[in-house]
């Protein structure tokens, strides 16, 4: 790991935020409350796994047993699988307010035991979010939640339950690693405040950014303060695609990037006012590369990526718009990770409200 530039050491996470894997097994963890991001070797004990799927129930029960709380004390906030033992691991905070903890646990995927996973006296490096918004900074970014948080509002003739979080809290919304560097998405302290980095690993001082302007459909206008919710790599790593909230899916590229300038995104879909998106991943079929979209308020979201290559920015709103996509009667999905190349793994609660892990065969989608 010294070829990383991790030394042995502790991550001092104080909130728990996304997490992804890069090289070798090494998983980076988005703290939003200390504005910073960690690389940690976790020491994954599995070996190599093959095309199996992986299935949990009631993983929620399972947590709370583990951690010794109460389910309503668990919030899942990522998932990330092991590229090489297809061991699950889970951002999980316990507890609420400012007493909230950060834990990252792994799920075994041979038997599905948990197990902690040491912070401490462990390879780990950091680097610092330098443009953070600060603690005491009054702005708030409004979310739609799972659950019951938040206030209740009457639109139209829907009633719909938002949360207002401190800015800072979305300092980093969504994390991946491509070829050599941490792709970074969340907001800052500037006036424009949408943002995406790119960090080198291993960690340097040397951040390059760009701050965002999409057009968003369902409000109608350009803007610069709302953040990216989720992103994944497309086209080989030279570009993103990321959705926000009520909810455009938008197309960035990132080999024409100049760092401190201000990069304008290409709208291709817009999927739902009063919608949030929740997790993206890609995956392939005989028919070519897919992009599959968890949300708060549709089925998962299936849409075809040559349409969002084909499809001509989205200035105007309207709708429906943009790329043709197809509702997969899967509700309920949270979270969304490749598992291997035959399966993608979701987070998804019943409607009794109980979590589990279920294994979407990719052919079946």
């Amino acid at each position: 790991m010294g070829a990383y530039g991790l030394q042995i050491g502790s991550a001092d996470v104080r909130s728990a935020g996304p997490i992804t894997f890069g090289p070798e097994g090494i998983l980076f963890l988005a703290d939003n409350v200390g504005a910073k991001v960690f690389a940690v070797d976790v020491a994954d004990p599995g070996g190599q796994a093959g095309s199996e799927p992986f299935d949990l129930a009631n993983v929620d029960l399972h947590l709370a047993s583990f951690l010794g709380c109460e389910t309503d004390d668990v919030v899942i906030r990522d998932m990330a699988v092991h590229p090489t033992s297809h061991n699950v691991y889970l951002s999980v905070q316990r507890g609420q307010g400012d007493s909230a903890q950060a834990v990252l646990v792994r799920i075994d995927r041979l038997d599905g035991s948990l197990a902690d996973v040491p912070l401490s006296d462990v390879g780990v490096a950091e680097v610092i979010i330098a443009d953070a918004p600060t603690e005491d900074d009054e702005r708030v970014v409004v979310t739609l939640p799972q659950g019951d948080e938040g206030e209740e509002l009457q639109v139209g003739d829907r009633t719909i339950r938002i949360l207002r979080r401190p800015i800072r809290t979305a300092t980093v919304t969504d994390m991946a690693y491509v070829d050599g560097t941490l792709l970074v998405a969340g907001l800052s302290n500037e006036e424009f405040s949408s943002k995406l980095r790119r960090i080198p690993f291993p960690f340097t001082d040397e951040v390059a950014d760009n701050n965002l302007e999409i057009f968003h459909v369902s409000h109608g206008k350009w803007e610069t303060a709302a953040p990216i919710r989720t992103f994944v790599p497309y086209d080989g790593g030279r570009s993103i695609l990321a959705s926000y909230t009520c909810t455009p899916v938008v197309h960035f590229p990132l080999s024409d990037l100049t760092s401190g300038t201000k990069t304008v995104g290409r709208t291709v879909a817009e999927l739902g006012a009063m919608n949030q998106p929740l997790d993206m991943v890609s995956f392939v079929q005989a028919d070519g590369e897919h992009l599959l979209v968890a949300n708060s308020t549709h089925g998962l979201i299936k849409i075809a990526c040559c349409d969002i290559d084909a499809q001509a920015p989205l200035t105007e709103p309207r709708e429906p718009v943009g790329v043709p996509r197809e509702t997969e009667d899967l509700r309920g999905i949270t979270r969304l990770a490749n598992l291997n190349g035959s399966h993608v793994l979701a987070l998804q609660a019943d409607d009794d409200g109980r979590q589990h892990l279920r294994s979407l065969k990719t052919s079946s989608l």
